[in-house]
């Protein structure tokens, strides 16, 4: 094959940048070019915010002697998940340059109707009360009628499933209240889409004013002031707080890491055999043995016994939050990466009327991912409450909501629309859980935790306004 020139710095010229891969084969050294004249462009990725937990974790490893230690890391990971997966709910809203602003309180109205629903024995009619019980039935079926119109099926048979739970009465089951909590999440989402995408309201307003609303109706259900308590239900409370076996540890590690690595290598070489233009195959087996090596390393720390007193007790094992993540990340990757659906979120986010003409159903798009994104929101407000070990009036309320926006959009996905990843929002999840934990280490208030997540959060904004505007000269 011939070779194709290329700019200085390994960077090729508009023409070939834009259909390279499909065109020209590439020696490593010409692979690695090209990612560091892409980055001269403008496309920076989520490298602004890995480099930047990078210094966080030296920082502080060299101001807290606990900083690294196996219990902290542990926690941190559990004291981030919440705020991360709704961060990850959030990305497919962002993509379309569309903001939710009612994902917090949506997460706290779904935990509170789980949390209830345990405590109440199912009989959810007696706390709720006529009105308010009726009304989530009516509002569940008129969701599931809008799923149905937008041919959304998924949110249809799911928004269906809320009215059935109330109206059957089913004891208190920790499954049914998990599966019960998403469903109103589904429902949650499919009002809030179609407001946006069939009105027209700008979803800004659309969800500030929402926002106000679920908050209300969050009080209604829980009380001024009240706390509905679910460490009773050992299922409930794990959630965020229980570890995997050990042996269950590293059969996760082997189907995540190792099947990422057997599905990329598979992939790679399948593509050399057919013939196809594929990427360096020194880059392809390096990603896959990184990933390899660092499962493995994470994995046996976590294994290993991180009890402040190892000689009263044993806490050892996978927090139960990872897979959790993990599961959703790989499930949200492969979707927009792999799927039409997918495909089409971005081609709206990037040109919503170049969509509309290419025969994408772009209102159905827009619909879409706020029931994903409040879906995801209730798994978020599942983790956050199970937690603390309770649900109350603040929950994903105050700056539950900020912080995770914050979370994407520090790990590069834009505000403007057409450009991000899911894996995103998990880095910046964790840029956000290092500093407040770390800060929380350190002895800092409130106050001063809040002041650096908004420096942190202008930088990041900061950095994607910048490299858009030289991406933007750069063509």
């Amino acid at each position: 094959m011939t070779e194709t020139p290329t700019k200085p710095g390994g960077q090729p010229p508009a023409a070939i940048s834009d259909f390279g891969i499909d065109t020209t084969s590439r020696s490593t050294r010409e692979a690695i070019g090209d990612y560091f004249g892409r980055l001269r462009g403008g496309e920076l990725g989520a490298l602004p915010a890995l480099l930047g937990l990078l210094v966080l974790v030296l920082v502080f490893t060299g101001l807290s002697d606990t900083f690294l230690s196996l219990n902290n890391i542990a926690n941190l990971f559990a004291q981030g998940a919440g705020q991360t997966i709704i961060a990850m709910g959030i990305v497919p809203v962002l993509l379309l340059g569309e903001i939710d602003l009612s994902a917090g309180t949506a997460s706290g109205l779904a935990a509170s109707v789980m949390a209830l629903h345990f405590t109440q024995d199912g009989n959810l009619l007696g706390n709720f009360g006529s009105t308010v019980f009726y009304g989530f039935i009516v509002g569940s079926i008129v969701a599931a009628a809008l799923c149905v119109w937008m041919r959304v099926w998924i949110g249809a048979v799911l928004s269906l499933v809320v009215p059935v739970f109330l109206l059957a009465g089913f004891p208190a089951n920790p499954w049914i209240e998990i599966v019960l909590a998403i469903c109103v999440g589904v429902v949650i989402g499919a009002l809030t889409g179609t407001i946006v995408a069939k009105i027209g309201i700008p979803s800004f307003v659309v969800t500030l004013a929402l926002f106000i609303g679920w908050y209300g109706l969050l009080l209604q259900l829980v009380g001024e002031g009240g706390t509905i308590s679910i460490r009773q239900s050992d299922v409930l409370y794990q959630v965020a707080n229980g570890n995997l076996s050990i042996l269950a540890g590293w059969i996760m590690f082997a189907l995540a890491a190792g099947g990422y690595a057997a599905v990329v290598l598979t992939r790679h070489f399948g593509r050399l055999r057919r013939g196809l233009v594929a990427q360096p195959t020194t880059i392809v087996v390096v990603k896959a043995g990184a990933v390899l090596v660092l499962g493995a390393v994470a994995t046996y720390l976590l294994n290993t016994n991180r009890s402040p007193n190892p000689n009263l007790t044993t806490i050892a094992g996978v927090p139960y939050v990872v897979p959790i993540v993990l599961v959703l990340l790989v499930a949200g990757t492969f979707v927009l990466d792999r799927t039409r659906y997918g495909r089409h979120i971005y081609a709206v986010g990037g040109n919503k009327e170049a969509a509309r003409r290419a025969g994408i159903k772009v209102d159905k798009i827009r619909m879409s991912v706020f029931v994903i994104c409040s879906a995801v929101a209730a798994i978020g407000g599942i983790v956050y409450s199970s937690k603390v070990g309770a649900v109350d009036g603040n929950s994903g309320g105050g700056n539950t909501l900020l912080f995770a926006v914050g979370a994407a959009v520090i790990g590069g996905t834009s505000l403007f629309g057409g450009r991000g990843r899911l894996r995103d929002a998990v880095i910046g999840g964790l840029v956000l859980a290092t500093v407040q934990n770390g800060l929380g280490l350190l002895g800092f208030q409130a106050a001063t935790v809040n002041i650096i997540t908004c420096l942190v959060l202008l930088v990041a904004a900061a950095v994607d306004a910048l490299s858009r505007k030289r991406a933007a000269v750069a063509r």
